[in-house]
């Protein structure tokens, strides 16, 4: 198994040093971001080296990368950054936590962060650079598409399709047959009963104070 070079130096690449030291077969050598965003010479015991400085010690031949970043730009950032790394020649990891259930016949795509206590349902799909944090449900027949970010404690019904570049906010549902168009953004709490619009943003109606005490209610 070739050793990691994880591109990020923010608490997701810290978050990825640990699951794939913990978790998988892979030994992480270094990390590596941009030289202007290098603030500090080492990040758990590991060096931070610029991305030339990396591509130069630690080449494909003998490493993979994996991209640590967010959501940011709708998940734009973290492609780019991958493109130009695979550009570079190296081949993208992606990690599957042991504590996931895996009943898909197919395996995700490059650049994958699945946590644990997600399940993933038979025939259902898991694109590239997708994040998958813990403990959603993605379900049977299911697609979600290149570059997304699925958030905590989501509910992706069955025969839903996910557009690529999407983003699903902490505890959002999406039922049965629902497509989410490219570039969607569901905020916390979203219950999605009808097809979603590309580049839509959709919130839950806020929480109402009511004028009666809790002490009236219990």
């Amino acid at each position: 198994m070739p050793q990691l070079v994880i591109f990020g130096n923010t608490q997701a690449a810290v978050l990825a040093h640990y699951y794939f030291s913990s978790d998988s077969d892979y030994e992480v050598s270094a990390f590596a971001v941009d030289e202007p965003f290098i603030t500090t010479p080492t990040l758990e015991g590991l060096p931070v080296l610029s991305v030339d400085e990396a591509f130069e010690k630690h080449p494909p031949e003998s490493h993979h990368f994996f991209v640590a970043l967010g959501y940011s730009k709708m998940n734009r950032l973290r492609e780019e950054t991958c493109l130009r790394i695979k550009k570079a020649g190296y081949k993208l990891a992606s990690y599957v936590s042991s504590r996931c259930t895996w009943l898909s016949q197919k395996p995700p795509g490059e650049n994958c962060l699945i946590l644990e206590d997600n399940t993933i349902q038979p025939f259902s799909e898991i694109g590239n650079n997708i994040t998958l944090w813990s403990g959603n449900h993605i379900g049977h027949h299911s697609v979600i598409e290149d570059h997304c970010f699925v958030s905590s404690h989501v509910v992706v019904s069955g025969n839903v399709n996910v557009g690529h570049h999407s983003f699903l906010g902490v505890n959002s549902s999406i039922a049965d047959g629902v497509r989410i168009a490219p570039f969607t953004l569901l905020g916390a709490g979203v219950t999605m009963t009808k097809d979603s619009t590309e580049h839509g943003v959709y919130v839950p109606q806020k929480a109402v104070q009511l004028d009666q005490k809790s002490d009236h209610f219990i």
